[in-house]
């Protein structure tokens, strides 16, 4: 299939994939998608069995690229994420073996499940695409996609993600409970063979990059950046909070909306996909949230999503 073709063929046979295996999950299997054309990392997070890892899989399924899937384990190191030089005794050299993350999608399976010397380990790899071991600089392969899930951080056995690794995730997404209808069409999905099971890939490594660049040509105009900047700043500045969100997240919301108008097909009679300010309302959450850090040892997630919520409500939108 041609890349012109793509946000009515393959962007929707992705969407269809997701579709199947994750149900009732229409926006948050979409935001997954987002996050992969504007070049991000996404960040699931939820209790347990709500779907995290299968929309992880079904997404690197539906990939005609590399996968790999690390499992965070209290005993995991660095070095087995990023990858380690090795002795050869044959020749007296040593030689490199790449880690999981050299692959074009990685699923860091309950990454807060590791202590954060090994989640270190990401911050270079997700903000840079590269490896630098010993002096060396090794970049990643292309497109570079990292999902990670993880459950609340109050859950036993957990370490929570510092505010430097959060911030190097383009969103968090929650899926949520199913809703009683979608919930009976999974358990008839699970009588014989998983749905993911059947997920057939539908776009190539090469569609994927083209995408990427294309999504970087949606217009913004500068009234609905001017309304982005807008809602960060009152987030930013918002009395009570230890750490609000960095420029990286007004760039993040910006590209994500991008990426909304793109594969919605948002056209103008006669020239290309345009971004409105619903596309940054609908955003904000998933790309914010996560960036808050309330000045309370009681604060939770849902605090920081008012925060968010609050902003919104309050930023008139442009006409």
């Amino acid at each position: 299939m041609s890349v012109d073709s793509a946000p009515s063929t393959s962007l929707l046979d992705l969407r269809g994939n997701l579709g199947r295996v994750l149900r009732g999950k229409e926006t948050e299997s979409l935001n997954a998608i987002l996050a992969l054309l504007s070049g991000g990392h996404v960040l699931l997070e939820d209790v347990p069995g709500t779907g995290k890892t299968t929309l992880a899989k079904a997404i690197a399924r539906s990939i005609e690229g590399t996968f790999r899937r690390i499992q965070f384990t209290p005993d995991l190191l660095p070095a087995d994420i990023t990858g380690s030089s090795v002795y050869r005794p044959t020749d007296g050299t040593f030689e490199f073996r790449e880690g999981p993350v050299f692959a074009n999608v990685v699923l860091a399976d309950e990454i807060n499940r590791t202590s954060a010397r090994t989640q270190a380990a990401l911050l270079e790899v997700m903000s840079e695409n590269q490896v630098t071991l010993e002096g060396v600089c090794r970049p990643l392969p292309q497109p570079f996609f990292v999902v990670a899930t993880q459950n609340p951080a109050d859950f036993h056995g957990t370490y929570p993600l510092p505010e430097a690794q959060l911030d190097r995730f383009l969103c968090r997404l929650r899926l949520g409970y199913p809703g009683h209808e979608d919930e009976m069409e999974m358990m008839y999905d699970q009588r014989e063979n998983p749905p993911i099971d059947q997920i057939q890939a539908v776009m190539t490594v090469e569609e994927i990059i083209a995408l990427q660049q294309r999504v970087k040509q949606v217009h913004v105009e500068r009234s609905v950046a001017e309304y982005l900047l807008r809602i960060v700043g009152k987030v930013r500045h918002r009395p009570g909070l230890r750490l609000g969100p960095s420029p990286r997240a007004s760039m993040a919301l910006f590209r994500m909306a991008q990426a909304r108008a793109f594969c919605l097909n948002r056209r103008d009679q006669g020239s290309g996909c345009f971004v409105v300010p619903d596309d940054v309302r609908v955003l904000a959450r998933a790309v914010l949230a996560h960036r808050v850090h309330i000045d309370s040892r009681h604060a939770g997630p849902e605090d920081a999503e008012s925060v968010v919520d609050e902003a919104l409500a309050t930023i008139p939108v442009p006409r």
